[in-house]
């Protein structure tokens, strides 16, 4: 396992640091997200779908648990599972057909499934230091295999 650490100082760099990724991201490649309430974990997100080259707008589906973008370089299917009650309502999504597809899958709150996600992903950790800044984050990125 490779283990990577970034500082950013604004909701800008945030995005910028998941555009990065987003532009170099493959067909198949899935990322898992966690991080408190709050920490820029759909900033993060939206930098991403921005390096794809997906214009619309991009939220956390809370209530849907899954948003699918068409429109950029890869599919991108975009979870938030942290209205999970039950690992279940998983299968009843088929979130095989995103996990293993040939877009780029997103899961936020990625701890509350683990034994659902693959072995192989990149899992991106945001935490905040309010002694380094309101806006400051530390993100570590750390590839699985």
């Amino acid at each position: 396992m490779s283990e990577r650490i970034y500082e950013t100082y604004s909701p800008e760099e945030t995005r910028e640091l998941g555009k990065r990724f987003g532009e170099r991201a493959k067909p198949g490649d899935l990322y898992t997200l966690t991080g408190e309430l709050g920490v820029g974990k759909t900033v993060f997100t939206q930098g991403i779908a921005e390096g794809l080259g997906i214009a619309e707008p991009v939220c956390s589906p809370t209530f849907t648990i899954v948003q699918v973008y068409e429109e950029g370089r890869l599919p991108f299917y975009h979870f938030d599972v942290y209205r999970i009650g039950d690992v279940c309502e998983m299968d009843e999504i088929g979130y095989e057909d995103y996990f293993y597809g040939n877009g780029l899958c997103m899961v936020e709150w990625a701890d509350l499934i683990e034994e659902l996600l693959p072995e192989e992903r990149h899992e991106v950790i945001i935490e905040k230091d309010l002694d380094k800044g309101f806006d400051y984050r530390k993100i570590t990125v750390r590839e699985t295999e």
